[in-house]
């Protein structure tokens, strides 16, 4: 038996834990502090309790606030070089996956000459080493989706391509995190469900991906079942604290999993749809793909036993085949009420799948390798064709 555990980062998981922002160590003198281009953020006041929190520890503070749902790379370089113009030594990246995400990509340009495709691995990147460490990076999360709190990645798009890239190596990882998930409680239903299964989805594709060892099995098989028991009551009830730190967990749980393990290519393939439609949301995508995906491996019965494990965990106790994995994701996807999402609903034409197919290994073929068995071009079409609607 051997594996690498690596995950270097403060997390103070909590109730009311942005509270204790300013008593931490902060690793600069001034921040950017990185959030999305809507409203909520200022709106729910999360912001001005950030900026407040940094005060209180002397800290100065620039913001930067065009991120959006799919950040892309024009943004990453904007937001780069107001950094390096407000001298800023740190980036806090306050949101959804979104922010964090570009936070993390930001911090890497901000030190870096050139472009941020030049580091980039996949599809057209250059794949040049990262020559200078990136700026320190805080997470303060107000989502329960991407787990991005706890991992080094960063996803981006390069909107002239239509490339959507995964990134992230060991100085990408925050150094401090903050999850509480009174942040999430204003989180609408509709993406409490996508951000939920987002997170679910980190967990068994962690699972079930060759590279999974046995610590991340304990995440991800304790944040599946996390999942299981509180999304829907999430859902239902935004207000219900208990079922919103159960959620919260699962997905710091998965960012962990994401660390130790790996996506599988149900990830590239959504990757490939929300590059071409950047109004589609990450976890809506990998929600309408999810059955065939997981109905395709099932029919392999190349992963039965882990398949049953994550149906137990689950909910569905007496699972006895890969198969009843697929039933109790739809029965939550159902109970989430998320279950007749359509692809033609944010413009995806049945006759480009074969294209997305292609993009999904061109772009982010690495994840295709941790698949527990080996997914065709062919197969990959299916999968989107027995999807789409």
């Amino acid at each position: 038996m051997q594996f690498d555990y690596f995950v270097p980062t403060k997390i103070l998981f909590g109730k009311g834990q942005l509270s204790n922002l300013h008593s931490q160590k902060l690793p600069g003198k001034k921040a950017l502090i990185v959030i999305s281009s809507g409203k909520s953020t200022r709106s729910n006041g999360y912001l001005s309790r950030v900026e407040m929190q940094l005060d209180l520890a002397g800290v100065s503070h620039a913001v930067f606030d065009k991120i959006l749902p799919n950040p892309i790379k024009s943004h990453v370089m904007e937001g780069a070089a107001l950094a390096r113009s407000e001298g800023c030594d740190f980036v806090v990246g306050l949101g959804g996956g979104s922010s964090i995400d570009a936070a993390k990509a930001i911090a890497v340009m901000a030190t870096n000459e050139g472009d941020y495709w030049d580091y980039i691995s996949g599809g057209s990147g250059q794949r040049k080493p990262v020559p200078n460490d990136p700026l320190p990076i805080v997470a303060i999360t107000t989502t329960a989706g991407t787990g991005t709190e706890a991992d080094p990645w960063t996803v981006t798009t390069k909107e002239d391509t239509n490339e959507k890239i995964g990134f992230g190596y060991e100085k990408t990882f925050p150094v401090l995190s903050i999850v509480d998930p009174d942040l999430m409680l204003t989180v609408p239903p509709h993406l409490t469900a996508y951000q939920g299964f987002d997170a679910l989805f980190h967990s068994t594709e962690g699972y079930l991906a060759k590279t999974a060892d046995p610590i991340s099995d304990l995440f991800a098989l304790k944040a599946i079942e996390l999942v299981g028991k509180s999304l829907a009551k999430a859902v239902a009830d935004g207000t219900d604290e208990a079922a919103r730190a159960d959620v919260a967990l699962a997905n710091t749980l998965s960012g962990m999993v994401e660390s130790l393990s790996s996506c599988t290519s149900e990830h590239s393939l959504e990757h490939a749809l929300s590059a071409f439609h950047h109004e589609l949301p990450h976890g809506a995508g990998l929600i309408m793909i999810s059955k065939a995906y997981y109905t395709h491996f099932a029919n392999t019965h190349a992963c039965d036993e882990r398949m049953i494990a994550m149906a137990k965990a689950l909910g569905k106790t007496d699972a006895s085949s890969a198969m009843d994995f697929v039933q109790a994701l739809c029965d939550l996807q159902s109970a989430c009420g998320v279950a007749e999402l359509k692809m033609s609903d944010y413009g995806i034409d049945g006759a480009n799948l074969e294209k997305y197919a292609d993009n999904a290994r061109q772009t982010m073929g690495g994840l295709f390798l941790a698949d527990p068995v080996r997914l065709s071009r062919e197969d990959s079409i299916r999968i989107l064709q027995e999807s789409f609607r």
